[in-house]
């Protein structure tokens, strides 16, 4: 977002064509890298250490994946934790697209921003994630650590726990008005939230059925990024008309709701145990 808004206003080709031809090398260059070193499984990468081998054929046993046990199907499509975690996947990421792609619009619109400043301030909550993630990773680690907590009970308290903070400060920041630098401040900690409850939407898949994630992800993150089309839909439909203070709280109130639901479905439904069908 930072370097859009910066080529929007001075990038060549006009301004804004050259975000697309910069943004689009970029994912060309990473397709490159990722043909390259990445591989099928753990046991086929020649670059894996010993330890890091020896804790993946703990973890999901020594078959090697490249044989593709057969998929569940059935069971996955039917299995109640997968589900709420599909709900749960959507609701995090419908307030995650709502600012990924709607929060130039209420920069804009709202707190008056130019396109320079706007990509500005879009883009520094989405830092946040680069030193979070890593850090809720490793404290749902300790938490599910012998002696401690349950895996359920983690994956639970995380999903719940950042879906409320983040339904909370959204329904603030409804509130705010115009006061400039208290909304990049919320949008901030709202963004912060959202990566609490990831710990849960992106590795819960593993939790499952370990041999069968990379199903289970493709079903889940396809469920949640059908969000990234109803979620911006929703944003025009409710700010069509001037795209106000008073619209966009209608907005944060929509996405606080989703979030409520998906904390409810996955307390509810979520599990951290592996599934009887997961071998």
């Amino acid at each position: 977002m930072l370097l859009t808004g910066v080529l929007c206003d001075y990038g060549f080709a006009g301004g804004w064509p050259s975000a697309f031809y910069v943004l689009g090398t970029v994912g060309c260059v990473w397709s490159v890298a990722w043909f390259f070193l990445c591989y099928d499984s753990p046991s086929t990468h020649p670059r894996i250490s010993t330890t890091e081998l020896e804790y993946w054929e703990r973890e999901i046993g020594g078959e090697d994946l490249t044989s593709r046990p057969p998929t569940p199907w059935r069971e996955i499509l039917t299995s109640v934790p997968v589900w709420a975690l599909a709900l749960a996947y959507f609701a995090n990421d419908w307030g995650f697209f709502t600012f990924a792609v709607c929060a130039p619009l209420y920069m804009h619109d709202v707190l008056g921003f130019n396109m320079t400043r706007n990509g500005l301030f879009s883009a520094i909550p989405f830092l946040v994630p680069t030193f979070l993630q890593p850090v809720n990773g490793m404290l749902a680690d300790w938490l599910r650590s012998p002696g401690r907590l349950s895996t359920t009970v983690v994956r639970k308290a995380f999903c719940v726990v950042g879906f409320t903070l983040t339904g909370s400060l959204l329904i603030a920041l409804g509130y705010i008005g115009c006061d400039r630098t208290l909304a990049v401040a919320t949008i901030l900690a709202i963004i912060a939230c959202m990566i609490i409850a990831y710990t849960t939407t992106s590795v819960n898949q593993l939790d499952l059925a370990p041999l069968h994630a990379g199903k289970i992800m493709g079903l889940t993150h396809n469920v949640a990024v059908m969000s990234a089309i109803v979620a911006p839909l929703a944003v025009g439909a409710l700010t069509y008309e001037r795209s106000t203070r008073d619209e966009w709280q209608k907005v944060f109130f929509l996405a606080a709701g989703v979030y409520a639901v998906g904390a409810i479905v996955y307390l509810i439904f979520g599990s951290g145990q592996r599934q009887s069908w997961s071998d």
